[in-house]
């Protein structure tokens, strides 16, 4: 029988402890979120689950069944490393459709463990309809047809298409009439949509419109340029065009009496925060902190937001440092946000007063004034501790003057000399020290650096552009297969084809038929000089493009559903 000591007994509960800690490190927080807010109904979006940490368990999704249809589901796993910490995440995405309008909720969703928030979304009734039986048509809307100086106003483009199109191009509208900036909101949305009965993949494009003067604003109608496939036959280029629209543009109103000087911020919603360097709660006299106050505004761009000027504040002296801008693309429009930094001292000991910040501002929705408050904070600032003067305290200590001189002493002269000389030599020899290191490292071999992925992808496409106008087919393939590696290494092409399926035009016909010369005798079919000319420029389709690149677009329900 083995008698268990103490040690023993210590070392299995750290093990069994240790063990804890991975399998709680295993599950990490679930996070759901989705690309819009709201939809309309047979319209799909895009649900993403997110976890925390990379685990090889897949999300529960039965519980989305009740309302929704689910769509095809992909992922994507991601390594990121903050300031020598590693992160691991993994994403899911599917693509959903309610089953019925209103205010409809994701239930919480489980992977592992662990479970996300539930989360609403808000379904409403059809807007679009497709003019007769169109397989292609394009639709443009306005979140308002009246607005103010500086308010932003949202307009969507949506193309509409139950078809294959080819070299597709969407021009944005014309805007006459009073001067305005124009800004796009976000990168495009691609979904699916079902109108009677028919399946529709919508490419949808958002574009703030930011009136600066009063007035009316004209837009012109939205174009879809594109060769419809239809039956195997590709038609000539055709034209889409929206409907027309216009904004009445109101003047600025007078300021709210309590500010008669407010800066005029038209927006949807104002939000004022701080944040400390450190906890203020007792400060040092004579010792900085850092204060950064932030103002954001949804529906403003950031170079429109009012600065914030320093407080004034009694017994603090106070720094501004240069404001940061930014943006962030909200449902509702764009997200302006300015932070303003401050460098504070306190001067003397005692209790410093930060006044309250108020920012009058416009709500667009309400029509009326607002104001976005900061309350006031106070500072208890502790005096340093006095210091008597060492000259004082000095003349005090010494002893009586004697009516006969003094010996001088030896710290006067020759020691202090002495010790100067020991210091300037020890300075000496360490800039000698330094010195000798550096050189050491300089003369230590360097590893070379890895040349950079797209200097490596140039040389491939030098090469692949070469060996086009020089015929050989076989050079082609081996430098362009090396630049799909290099452009997607988790999942790198395996062939020409598979690589065209990626690839915009022209470079994508070009490469199919490479493809097929591979199988037959076409080889002589193929001009290099155009597969060297398509090689100077070569854009990456992005993945929604890609799986529209697959012909005829397949519905999200099957038939019937």
């Amino acid at each position: 029988m083995v008698k268990l000591t103490s040690s023993h007994w210590r070392k299995a509960c750290a093990a069994i402890l240790f063990s804890v800690v991975l399998v709680a490190n295993a599950f990490g927080e679930v996070k759901v979120r989705v690309d819009r807010p709201a939809v309309d109904l047979n319209e799909s979006f895009m649900l993403e689950i997110i976890v925390d940490t990379n685990i090889d368990m897949e999300p529960d999704l039965s519980a989305l069944d009740e309302n929704f249809y689910r769509g095809q589901i992909s992922q994507l796993s991601n390594t990121s490393i903050i300031n020598g910490q590693i992160r691991r995440s993994r994403t899911w995405s599917v693509a959903l459709m309610a089953k019925a309008t209103g205010t409809q909720e994701i239930p919480a969703l489980k992977v592992g463990n662990e479970k996300s928030s539930p989360l609403s979304i808000v379904v409403n009734e059809p807007q679009a309809a497709p003019p007769g039986e169109a397989d292609v048509f394009v639709a443009s809307e306005l979140d308002q047809t009246e607005a103010y100086v500086q308010a932003q106003i949202l307009y969507s483009i949506k193309v509409y298409r139950a078809v294959a199109t080819r070299q597709p191009a969407l021009r944005d509208p014309i805007i006459t009439g009073a001067e305005s900036l124009v800004e796009l909101v976000g990168d495009e949305r691609s979904y699916e949509a079902i109108l009677n009965g028919k399946a529709y993949n919508v490419v949808e494009r958002i574009i703030a419109i930011y009136p600066q003067e009063s007035g009316e604003i004209t837009i012109s109608p939205a174009r879809f340029e594109a060769r419809v496939l239809r039956d195997g036959r590709i038609t000539g280029r055709k034209v889409f065009e929206s409907e027309a629209h216009s904004i009445v543009v109101n003047p600025i109103p007078p300021p709210p009496a309590d500010f008669p000087d407010a800066d005029w911020l038209p927006a949807r919603d104002v939000q004022l925060s701080e944040e400390w360097s450190r906890e203020p709660r007792k400060l040092q006299a004579g010792e900085p902190i850092t204060r950064r106050v932030t103002i954001s505004a949804l529906g403003q761009i950031e170079t429109q937001l009012p600065a914030l000027e320093p407080p004034d504040v009694d017994g603090m002296n106070v720094y501004a440092d240069k404001p940061e801008l930014s943006r962030a693309i909200e449902a509702e429009g764009i997200r302006g946000i300015r932070k303003d930094q401050y460098a504070m001292i306190g001067v003397r000991g005692g209790v410093a007063e930060i006044p309250e910040l108020q920012v009058p501002w416009w709500d667009i929705e309400a029509g009326e004034w607002q104001v976005a408050t900061l309350p006031a904070r106070p500072l208890e600032v502790e005096a340093l501790p006095e210091v008597a003067d060492p000259a004082l305290t000095a003349a005090q200590a010494a002893p009586p003057a004697a009516t006969e001189e003094q010996p001088q002493s030896m710290f006067d002269d020759g020691v202090w000399k002495l010790a100067t000389q020991l210091l300037g030599a020890v300075w000496l020899l360490t800039v000698f020290a330094w010195w000798w290191s550096a050189r050491e490292r300089r003369l230590e071999p360097r590893e070379p650096a890895p040349q950079p992925v797209y200097k490596q992808q140039a040389k491939f496409v030098k090469t692949a552009r070469k060996a086009a106008a020089d015929g050989d087919m076989a050079a082609v393939r081996t430098a362009v297969i090396e630049w799909g590696r290099l452009q997607w290494p988790d999942e790198p092409p395996r062939s020409i084809g598979e690589l065209a399926q990626r690839l915009a035009e022209p470079l994508a016909g070009q490469l199919r038929q490479l493809s097929a010369a591979s199988y037959g005798n076409a080889a002589a079919e193929i001009d290099g000089r155009e597969l060297s000319k398509a090689l100077r420029s070569i854009d990456v389709l992005k993945e929604d493009q890609v799986d529209a690149s697959e012909e005829l677009l397949p519905p999200l329900l099957p038939p019937g559903a």
